[in-house]
């Protein structure tokens, strides 16, 4: 099975693009699974303004280990270098 026959990618031109731009395979597939992912109109808000436990569950989705000791400082520098 080649690269362009992985079923998991939804995206894979995508996650390519991302893959040669230095991005590690797990973010790079989670953005290019992501409907809609690199189009203008995002309303998903600014970290800062979401609350620490949005944060958390945010950070829960993308599988971010020691999460619940982290300070909403700390989860929004993980969430963005994830």
């Amino acid at each position: 099975m080649g690269k362009k026959d992985n079923p998991r990618i939804k995206d894979q031109e995508q996650y390519e693009t991302l893959r040669e731009k230095g991005e590690s395979k797990e973010k790079a597939a989670r953005i290019a699974n992501t409907p809609d992912s690199g189009k203008k109109g995002g309303k998903a808000g600014k970290y800062e303004e979401r609350s620490r436990n949005d944060l958390l569950k945010k950070a829960e989705e993308v599988g971010i280990k020691g999460r619940s000791k982290m300070s909403k400082k700390e989860l929004i520098e993980a969430l963005r270098n994830h």
